[in-house]
C-alpha cells in the first residue's frame, strides 16, 4: 500500500484559495470588453411603439408576407416572436451609421427540430436583396447572433451574394475563431466569428450556459446594442463589447430580427443615427 502524506489543513485551504482565484480570473472579462465605443447619436429614427408594427413588416418561410400562424404579435406593450415559423420582423427602411438598441428575453416555447436545442434567434444587419433569398426565410446580411451561449457571434448570411467581414481573432482549442482585440485578422466569408467568451465546449442543447456568458439566464431581460459605423460593426451585450468586425462588404440595409424555433420577446427596439 502506498502511503499518502497528510497536508496540513491550512495548506489545503491555501491551495483551494489559489484554485478559486485562478478560476475567477479565467471568468473575468478581458480589458477590451470594457472598451465601449464613445459615440454621439441623435434621437431614434425608428422605435417600436409597443402598440403595433409600424415601421416594420414580417416575412416567414411558410407564410411569406402573411402570418397565418401569428408568429409575430404585440402583447402588453411587447413584441412576441413565437419562433414557430422561420422568418423575421424587418424594418421597412434602410439604415446606415446607427446605434441599434434592443432589450429582449427568452420565452418558454420552442418548436420542431429545435425543441430541445439551444434557444436561437438573431439580428440581421445591413440586409439587402430580396426577402427569403437566404434559406427561403431571411436576407443577405451580417448577423449579430442571439443564441444561448453565443450572443454576439458574427455570421455571414449569404443571399444572392456572399457578404464579407474581417475580425481580429485567436484560434480556439476547437479550431474555431474567437474575437480577440489585437489578434490575427481573418477575412470571413460564409463563416462564424465567435464572441470572445463563447465556451469551446458549447453544445446545442436547451438552456445551455457557458462559464463566461454575459447573457442573462432564460427569462431575464438582456440589453443588446450594435454600433454600425461605416464598415465597422461592434456588438455589445449587457454592457460588454463581445465582438468587433471591420471592413464589412455591406454597410447599409434593412434590419431583421429572426424567428428561429424559440420564443423571444422584445420590449425595446430603437435605431439611433450616429452624429459625426
Amino acid at each position: 500500500m502506498t502511503a499518502r502524506l497528510a497536508l496540513p489543513a491550512a495548506l489545503f485551504a491555501l491551495a483551494g484559495g489559489l484554485f478559486a482565484t485562478t478560476e475567477q480570473a479565467a471568468a473575468q472579462p478581458p480589458s477590451f470588453a470594457l472598451e465601449v465605443p464613445a459615440i454621439r447619436e441623435g434621437k431614434p429614427v425608428l422605435a417600436f411603439n409597443g402598440k403595433d408594427l409600424t415601421g416594420f413588416y414580417t416575412y416567414t418561410k411558410g407564410g411569406k408576407f402573411d402570418d397565418p400562424k401569428h408568429v409575430f404579435s404585440v402583447v402588453d406593450g411587447q413584441l412576441r416572436i413565437s419562433g414557430e415559423d422561420y422568418g423575421g420582423v424587418i424594418t421597412r427602411a434602410n439604415y446606415r451609421d446607427y446605434h441599434l438598441v434592443v432589450e429582449w428575453k427568452w420565452g418558454a416555447k420552442t418548436w420542431g427540430s429545435r425543441a430541445k436545442a439551444a434557444r436561437d434567434s438573431g439580428i440581421l444587419l445591413h440586409c439587402v436583396g430580396p426577402d427569403g433569398a437566404a434559406g427561403g426565410q431571411w436576407m443577405e446580411s451580417i448577423e449579430c447572433q442571439i443564441i444561448e451561449g453565443g450572443c454576439g457571434d458574427f455570421i455571414m448570411v449569404g443571399g444572392l451574394g456572399q457578404p464579407q467581414l474581417t475580425c481580429a481573432t485567436r484560434l480556439g482549442p476547437d479550431k474555431q475563431r474567437y474575437y480577440e482585440k489585437g489578434g490575427e485578422e481573418i477575412v470571413g466569408k460564409a463563416m462564424r466569428f465567435n464572441w470572445w467568451g463563447r465556451d469551446p465546449a458549447w453544445k446545442d442543447v436547451l438552456g445551455y450556459r457557458g462559464p463566461r456568458d454575459v447573457e442573462k439566464p432564460a427569462g431575464e431581460w438582456n440589453r443588446m446594442e450594435v454600433v454600425c459605423d461605416g464598415d465597422a460593426i461592434t456588438n455589445i451585450v449587457n454592457g460588454y463589447v463581445v465582438n468587433v468586425g471591420t471592413k464589412s462588404s455591406l454597410t447599409a440595409g434593412k434590419i431583421l430580427i429572426q424567428s428561429e424555433g424559440a420564443e423571444i420577446i422584445f420590449r425595446k427596439i430603437e435605431v439611433r443615427p450616429l452624429v459625426k
